[in-house]
C-alpha cells in the first residue's frame, strides 16, 4: 500500500508540472526545453525558506509560485519574441544557466550536495509526515490547480487567446491580441504551476540537488506531454501515468540493474517515435505538434 501511495504522490506532482508545460506547448505553441528549471526554482525557493529561514509550508509554497513566475517574466520578455527553433534554443540556454547556478552557488543551494532535512509540511497544526497524509495534501493541491487551469484554458478569454496565437499569430494580431504579452502571461502561469510542483517535490523527498532539474529532466517532461497529448487537460495526466508506471512494468522483466536505466531510455525513445507515426497528437491530445 505504501508503494502505491508513493507512486500516486509522484504522479500527482509530475501531473502538475506537465499540466503547466502543456499550457505552453499544447495551448500556446511554445516548445520549451527548460521547464525543469522552473520546477527547480520552486523546489529550492521552498526548501531555502523553510529550512534556513523557518517559513511555514504555505509561505514557502506561495513564494515558490511567485518567484518562479517572476523569473519567467524576466526571461520570457526577450525570448518570446523569438520563433521556432530559436525559442527552443533560448529555453535550453536558460535551463543550462539555472542548473549551473544551483550547482555552483554552494552557500545558498548546497551545490552538488544539495539541501537535505527539508522539513515536512505542517497545516493547521497537523504535521504531514506519513504517506497517506502527503497523498491527501498533493491530491488536494493538484486538484485545485487542475480546476484553476481548466478555468484559465476553457472558461476565460485568455485560453482562447493562447490557442489563437498557437494556430495563427498574424490572425491573432489582427484580432487585437498582443502576441508578446499573451505569451509572457502563459509563461508566468506555467512557471508558477511548475514552482508549486517543485515545492511539493522538495517537501516530499526532503532532499533536493541539481541532478533532479537537468536538461534530461526537461526532455523527460516534454516527452510526457507529447505522449499524453497536447492541448487537453487530461493529456498530461495520461502521459504521466504511462511514463511513471511503464518502468514499474519493466521491473517485472527482471532486467539487470546495470543496464536497466539504458534499456528504459531506449524503450521511451522507441515509444515516442512510434507514437509520432501512429498518433502524432498524443494518446489523449487534440493538437498536433508541428
Amino acid at each position: 500500500m505504501d508503494y502505491l501511495l508513493h507512486l500516486w504522490i509522484l504522479i500527482t506532482i509530475y501531473s502538475i508540472v506537465c499540466l503547466s508545460l502543456n499550457l505552453l506547448v499544447g495551448h500556446t505553441g511554445l516548445v520549451s526545453m527548460g521547464h525543469a528549471a522552473f520546477m527547480g526554482i520552486g523546489a529550492y525557493t521552498a526548501a531555502i525558506l523553510t529550512l534556513k529561514l523557518g517559513f511555514p509550508f504555505v509561505g514557502g509554497l506561495l513564494f515558490a509560485v511567485v518567484i518562479s513566475a517572476a523569473i519567467s517574466v524576466l526571461i520570457s520578455w526577450p525570448s518570446v519574441r523569438l520563433r521556432g527553433d530559436y525559442f527552443v534554443l533560448a529555453s535550453f540556454g536558460f535551463q543550462i544557466v539555472v542548473f549551473y547556478i544551483m550547482y555552483n552557488w554552494v552557500e545558498l543551494t548546497g551545490g552538488p550536495s544539495g539541501l537535505y532535512n527539508i522539513p515536512q509540511p505542517t497545516l493547521f497544526g497537523i504535521k504531514v509526515s506519513s504517506l497517506p497524509t502527503f497523498a491527501i495534501l498533493t491530491t488536494i493541491i493538484g486538484g485545485l490547480l487542475f480546476v484553476l487551469m481548466w478555468i484559465i484554458t476553457e472558461r476565460m478569454g485568455l485560453g482562447r487567446a493562447f490557442r489563437a496565437i498557437r494556430d495563427n499569430e498574424v490572425a491573432a494580431e489582427t484580432l487585437g491580441i498582443s502576441v508578446v504579452r499573451t505569451r509572457i502571461i502563459a509563461f508566468a502561469i506555467a512557471a508558477g504551476f511548475a514552482g508549486a510542483s517543485g515545492c511539493l517535490f522538495a517537501h516530499y523527498m526532503s532532499f533536493i540537488d541539481p541532478s533532479s532539474f537537468t536538461v534530461d529532466q526537461s526532455i523527460f517532461l516534454l516527452s510526457v506531454v507529447i505522449i499524453g497529448g497536447l492541448g487537453t487537460l487530461r493529456g498530461p495526466f495520461v502521459g504521466v501515468l504511462v511514463m511513471i508506471l511503464f518502468p514499474e512494468v519493466l521491473g517485472f522483466l527482471k532486467i539487470p540493474g546495470s543496464v536497466a536505466p539504458s534499456i528504459r531510455q531506449m524503450v521511451y525513445g522507441a515509444v515516442l517515435i512510434g507514437l509520432m507515426f501512429v498518433r502524432p497528437q498524443g494518446l489523449a491530445g487534440k493538437y498536433r505538434l508541428e
